[in-house]
């Protein structure tokens, strides 16, 4: 399978990551530790989380997803060498929150300890923070990788201005850069990394990997109206549900039509063809859920497929 550099970082990483949003939250241990063997059998190797995973859920208060996570790699120490472990800092905690040193500095003595490893691949700055100059932050992670403790760094949530700015932050008192930007892209959302966002990128070889790749399930075909959907889901899909939905859903049927493929498969695979992503975040819950996301790596959409999608949405 064909890696994909992350950045200038030295970290290459299989065409799809694995979203560990889920774990701890709609997967209990037992099948997150499926659904984790299964996709490092499938070959492939990157797993996001972060912190603050799930403390949406019931009961939760963030940490569960690291837990789970850690809880797997001291079942199978084996594995820890051929993952690439990315977790993320600033979201809100029970103790602290954004991306002063400080803060850094604790939480990633938490997130470590919960994932049971020594070393983070790549650490996100999971929000801008106004309140901490982007200097700071840096000069923090430095610290982390002098010390092992992160290999290299990289930002969510940024805009083109904001990720400008963080580099020339890194450029003028010689820090780490950002290497890696993770971004709200998918058919239906395009705006914000389409343009002057995934220009910079590209121009400065900045690696991307895409969140909500599937727009919160909506590009998976299976909610088409109001009353397919409800609870949180609803919350989230409902938006998705007007008339630019309604058309990526016709395109997707066709070109599913053609290919044989499912609508999951086939909206990773658009994000994996297009320029400057270096492979889009997806989750699964259950087995069948991970043996789709695995096919989309080998699905070769045609240049007309490519186009018929890129036009309806």
């Amino acid at each position: 399978m064909e890696k994909r550099t992350l950045g200038r970082s030295g970290l290459s990483i299989a065409p799809l990551v694995f979203g560990g949003n889920v774990f701890g939250w709609t997967a209990d241990e037992t099948t997150s530790f499926k659904l984790l063997d299964g996709f490092v059998d499938a070959g492939l190797d990157a797993i996001d989380t972060a912190d603050v995973y799930s403390a949406w859920a019931d009961g939760n208060t963030g940490g569960e997803s690291e837990t789970v996570i850690g809880n797997w790699l001291a079942a199978n120490p084996a594995k820890r060498d051929k993952i690439t472990l990315i977790t993320k800092v600033g979201s809100q905690m029970p103790d602290g929150a954004g991306l002063s040193a400080r803060w850094i500095e604790r939480a990633v003595e938490d997130s470590l300890s919960r994932l049971k490893t020594d070393y983070i691949d790549l650490y996100l700055s999971h929000f801008p923070d106004p309140d901490t100059p982007y200097a700071e932050t840096l000069a923090a992670y430095d610290k982390l990788i002098q010390a092992g403790k992160v290999r290299a760094v990289g930002g969510s949530n940024l805009d083109a201005a904001q990720l400008e700015a963080a580099q020339g932050a890194a450029k003028q008192a010689n820090l780490p850069r950002y290497e890696v930007l993770q971004p709200e892209y998918n058919l239906y959302d395009r705006a914000g990394f389409e343009g002057p966002l995934a220009r910079y990128c590209v121009d400065n070889e900045i690696g991307v990997i895409t969140y909500f790749s599937l727009a919160a399930g909506f590009l998976t075909g299976k909610y088409r109206r109001p009353e397919d959907v409800s609870g949180q889901r609803a919350r989230m899909v409902g938006k998705y549900l007007d008339d630019k939905g309604l058309r990526l859903l016709d395109a997707l049927d066709t070109v599913a039509q053609d290919t044989g493929a499912s609508h999951a498969e086939i909206a990773l695979a658009w994000l994996m063809r297009k320029e400057g992503v270096t492979a889009p975040i997806a989750s699964a819950s259950k087995p069948s859920q991970l043996e789709t996301l695995v096919k989309a790596v080998d699905l070769d959409l045609s240049e007309a497929a490519m186009t018929l999608l890129n036009d309806a949405g």
